[in-house]
């Protein structure tokens, strides 16, 4: 005991810089975990408060669950979730480490600052703004791609075939700039004695690239790739939410777990069974984040995230 009152005296003033972060974490993660039980009531609001419509809802156990599992869409979402993250964190990382390597060959500084900065404005936009630049590309009448096609009659929000092809696109351009600047830095924090002596050797570009510059970055691609697979379950709602318009055509490609939750939540107000898909995606992504770890451990345990 005297030891660990030592402790806190010696680091007092370290403990007191993070206080505010762990009352912060407290009132609004830890805390907020308690209201996972929702997910077991058939939740209704009395009128009385938050606390007293818990207590008095009816317990049902797994029946939340087994309704957003029994539904007929329940496929649908599934898979356009996990294919679609799928394709993000591959197609995102293969471009994003690429962009950031030609970034870091150009000889102008300043002309890799200008381009980060053009790449990295998307990210910044809401959805709400992006679906209105994808509709003066995609709308049937004054679209852009109508024009250039000189075909006004194709309507590009009642074509599924188009739709995963867009997701993809759109997806990956929005965040491709924040990416490609943490794999950019890390480049730079590469030590440049490596790339002399492999041009003393004789290396090609290519051979510098494949044999220094990719395995420094492994490990950030490594921890990147793991908190991104953990959120395999989730799906950004503003992508398929606002930039389909909502299309109900178009709901067997851009249809996942959280606008079909936020549909079902609008429309029946099953607050239960909204809580039992966020309890689902967090624990399905808890386990996925653990075993992507175990195994990046056996493989190279410096890479590992934990």
């Amino acid at each position: 005991m005297n030891k660990v009152i030592k402790t806190l005296k010696e680091n007092f003033i370290f403990l007191l810089m993070v206080l505010p972060g762990v009352i912060w974490f407290v009132l609004f993660f830890y805390i907020p975990v308690l209201g996972n039980v929702v997910a077991f009531k058939n939740f209704k609001l009395s009128g009385e408060g938050f606390i007293h419509s818990l207590m008095s809802s009816e317990w049902v156990g797994f029946n939340n669950f087994k309704f957003l599992f029994n539904s007929k869409d329940a496929y649908t979402i599934t898979r356009n979730t996990i294919l679609y993250n799928g394709g993000f964190i591959i197609l995102g990382l293969i471009f994003s480490v690429g962009i950031a390597i030609i970034f870091s060959e150009l000889r102008s500084k300043k002309m890799v600052k200008i381009y980060q900065t053009t790449m990295l404005f998307p990210y910044f936009l809401s959805w709400v703004i992006i679906s209105f630049f994808v509709d003066a590309f995609l709308n049937p009448g004054k679209g852009l791609l109508n024009n250039l096609l000189h075909n006004p009659n194709i309507n590009f929000y009642t074509v599924v075939s188009f739709w995963p092809a867009f997701i993809l696109f759109i997806g990956i351009w929005k965040g491709l700039g924040y990416s490609s600047i943490l794999y950019y830095a890390s480049i730079m924090g590469i030590d440049p004695t490596y790339y002399e002596a492999a041009t003393v050797d004789g290396a090609t570009k290519w051979q510098r690239i494949r044999h220094i510059t990719l395995p420094s970055l492994a490990s950030l691609i490594t921890v990147l790739t793991i908190l991104a697979v953990g959120n395999i379950f989730r799906a950004d709602f503003g992508l398929f939410y606002t930039v389909p318009h909502d299309s109900g055509s178009l709901y067997s490609v851009t249809n996942v777990l959280d606008t079909y939750v936020y549909r079902g939540l609008t429309g029946t107000g099953d607050i239960g069974m909204a809580s039992a898909a966020g309890l689902y995606q967090s624990i399905v992504g808890c386990i996925l984040v653990i075993v992507s770890n175990l195994i990046v451990r056996r493989i190279d345990k410096e890479s590992a995230l934990f």
